[in-house]
Order: structure tokens, then sequence, then C-alpha cells
């Protein structure tokens, strides 16, 4: 592709901003892709908080069954990623990600007609965060390798670290827009805003040429599968990356399950302002993703993913032991900011590593395999806190995320892989992912 070389006509909204005559962002392809991240970005700003708090407010949702909207978003990784990697190396990927996009908007334009009709119960928000749940699993991992498929492996930090910039940008300017939307309609109807930003973001990406490279062209489904797993199980950066970044998301979703209950409960928030407060998570991936292509060149890829770990740990550690009134609303923005800039820190390291070790023909299902290994671990964790924030108490059930993320930090800056990586690996990409043995009667 021509994604590493700068695109001869400068588009008439750069010139007075103009990046550098070799940034990704002269390539049309990647403008384009990186213009639908940004549409899609704004959309998921609406979702995190929309869904979340027609549960906590309208539904009056209790911390186990926020635990469980949580779980159900992530069911679908458990049940479906492992096949659907397979699925992936056999197909287009483009055309799965476009039809993603719709279907996203399909579902949650659900929530808004369930309660004008008044249908809408928590029932009906299980069912539509496990659908969300399926389209990430499938549509999501066809995007990170569309991604691929545009940008050069070599420039892949710099790329997920510009992807991060987009929802940067959401981040900033969604959660208070998505507020003050939340405030004017009501969250179901915020939700109505997603359906147009996703009929967009699909609308930008329909046209765009992309070259697949080889796809796998094995009969035998489960002999393939079980070839994802294996590439994945015998590489030692991935094995690694795995336990860590699992580990990340047992925290995450267990954090992600109080803090909106916290939010509004024990800081006495309202939906709009929480919106107001997520402005700081926007602050924090601004910062991160402006910044983490060079931390990661100063101080490795590897050491650079634990480090986001570590700053997220400390923000929710400094939630648990917040006060109430302002003192706590200025702990509740800061923690998001922690979170904003460890995340991005973490993913765009963990996402360009795992792409660079991979060859193409196994992709998908290393996309998947790596997906279903990390986010397996957010069910148990999302469950985990709904039960300790009910029957012990919201401080509690951040304290032991916060203190659990710090203390994976700290291993993981122990294992002689992850610190020993200190710049992206350089393989064939278009050579055999493994002995033919493996998958010989496959062929």
């Amino acid at each position: 592709m021509n994604a590493g070389r700068p695109s001869r006509r400068t588009p008439a909204w750069l010139p007075r901003f103009a990046p550098p005559p070799t940034d990704l962002l002269h390539d049309p392809l990647y403008r384009r892709l990186w213009s639908s991240i940004l549409l899609s970005a704004f959309a998921n700003q609406i979702i995190l908080l929309a869904i979340p708090l027609t549960a906590a407010t309208l539904l009056g949702a209790s911390p186990t069954q926020m635990g469980w909207l949580t779980a159900m978003e992530t069911v679908p990784f458990a049940l479906f990623s492992l096949p659907v990697g397979v699925w992936l190396d056999r197909v287009r990927k483009l055309p799965v990600y476009v039809a993603g996009e719709l279907l996203l908007g399909l579902a949650v334009g659900t929530v808004p007609l369930a309660w004008h009709q008044g249908w809408l119960a928590m029932s009906w928000l299980y069912v539509v965060a496990f659908v969300l749940g399926a389209i990430y699993t499938t549509a999501g991992s066809a995007g990170q390798i569309v991604l691929t498929q545009i940008v050069p492996r070599d420039r892949l930090v710099e790329a997920h670290a510009k992807n991060a910039l987009a929802y940067s940008t959401s981040e900033v300017a969604g959660p208070a827009a998505a507020g003050a939307l939340i405030k004017l309609t009501g969250a179901p109807l915020a939700l109505l805003a997603d359906v147009v930003l996703l009929l967009g973001s699909a609308a930008i990406l329909r046209g765009i040429r992309v070259q697949e490279g080889e796809r796998h062209a094995g009969r035998y489904f489960w002999r393939s599968m079980r070839a994802g797993l294996g590439f994945v199980a015998t590489h030692r950066l991935l094995v690694a990356m795995a336990i860590f970044v699992g580990g990340f998301q047992f925290c995450y979703q267990g954090a992600l399950v109080v803090q909106i209950l916290f939010a509004t409960r024990v800081l006495g928030l309202s939906g709009n302002q929480v919106g107001l407060c997520y402005v700081a998570l926007g602050v924090g991936t601004v910062a991160a993703s402006s910044l983490g292509h060079r931390i990661a060149e100063r101080i490795g890829p590897g050491p650079a993913l634990l480090l986001g770990i570590a700053i997220c740990g400390v923000g929710w550690s400094l939630l648990a032991a917040a006060p109430t009134g302002a003192a706590g609303v200025l702990a509740f923005t800061v923690t998001l900011s922690c979170f904003g800039a460890g995340a991005v820190l973490l993913f765009i390291n963990f996402l360009a590593l795992r792409q660079a070790v991979t060859p193409t023909p196994m992709l998908g299902r290393m996309t998947t395999t790596m997906r279903w290994l990390i986010l397996v671990p957010g069910i148990p964790g999302a469950l985990a806190s709904g039960w300790i924030g009910q029957h012990v108490g919201l401080r509690t059930a951040l304290a032991v995320f916060g203190i659990l993320a710090l203390t994976l930090a700290a291993l993981g800056y122990r294992h002689p892989v992850l610190r020993a990586t200190r710049r992206l690996p350089v393989i064939d990409h278009d050579a055999a992912p493994l002995a033919p043995s493996a998958e010989g009667a496959d062929q």
C-alpha cells in the first residue's frame, strides 16, 4: 500500500496545521479510515454514558445488575472469538467492518424505541449489550486487520497512536456533548445520535479499496482454529501480553462496573455532570496519544505497555480514597484522566506488538485469539465487582481493582520478555505462519 508515502496533494483543510510530509494523515486511504474512526468514537462516547446511565438512573439498577450488564457485553468474546478468527482469515475484512458499523447503529437504536413503547427493562439492556459485544467481536477484529492492509507494519505504533488521537478528540468533546444531550432528551433518546454517527462512519468506509493479501485457504475449520491457538501459545511475547493485558481487563471491567455508580450515588452527580467529568478522560487520552509514540520509542513498547497499566491502577486507587464533595469530584476527574492516558499507552503498544509479530495469513486468528484471551477475564472481573460493590461497598471494589492493577504492572516489569521488548519485532509477514505439519492437511 502507499500509506508510508505522502500524497502529492494536501487536503484543503490541512495547510494551516499541516503535519510533516511523511505523516500518515497525508495518505488518502488512512485519512478516510481515521475519519470513520473519529465518527465511530463519538458514537461510542454516547454508548459509554447513555446505556449505563439508563440502567443506573432510569431503571434503578443495583451493583449486581450493573455487573451483569457489563459482563453481557464481554460474553460474546468468550463464545465467538475463536471461530470468528478462522472465518475472518477466509473472507474480505472491510465489508465485515462496514456491516458492523451499520449493525451497531441498529442495535443501539432499539433502546429509545423500547423506551418509547414502554418495553425498556434491564433484560432489554442485557440483550443489547450482548449484541453489541457480538458486533465488536467480529467487526472490531476485522477493523484491526484492515489497518494492517492500509499501514506498513513498521508504522503500526504511529498508526495506533493516531487512531487513539481520534478517540481522544471524541473523549474531550464527546462526553460533554453526550451529557448535554442526555440532559436535554434523556439517556435513551440520546442514543438516536449514535445511529446518525454510525451511518456516517459506514458511508466513509464504503468504496475504500484495500489489498487483502493472502487468505487462509484451509478446508478444515476446527483444525484451522487449533492452528491459530497454537501460533499464539508458542509465541512468548503473545503469551506474556495475553497474561498481563488479560489481568488488566479483569481490573478494568471491575472498575467500570462501579465508577458511574460511585459518581451518581456517592458523589451525587447528575448525568450531565458525569458527562462533563468524562471530558477529563479525553484530556488523558489526548496527552497519551500525542506522546505515546515517543514514550514507546524512548523506553520500548513492552515497558510502555506496563506503564499504562500502572497509571490506570493509580487512578482507581485514588478514587477509592476520595472524600465526598468537591474534592471527590476532582478525584473522579483525575481518575478518568489517568485511565484515559494509561489505557491509550497500553493499547497502542499492545496492538502494534501483536500485529508486528504475526504473518498475514494468521492475522484473523491471532487477533481473535488474543481478544478472547484478554477479554474473557473481564467477565469474572465485572461480576466480582458487582458482588463486592453490593455486599461490601463501592469504595472497596475500586480499591481492590486499583491495587490489583498496580501489582500486575510491578509483576509485568519483572517479566523478562516484556521488559526486554524495546522495539517492534521485524518478521517476514508473507511467510507461512506454521510449519507444514501443523496445517498441511488443512490445505
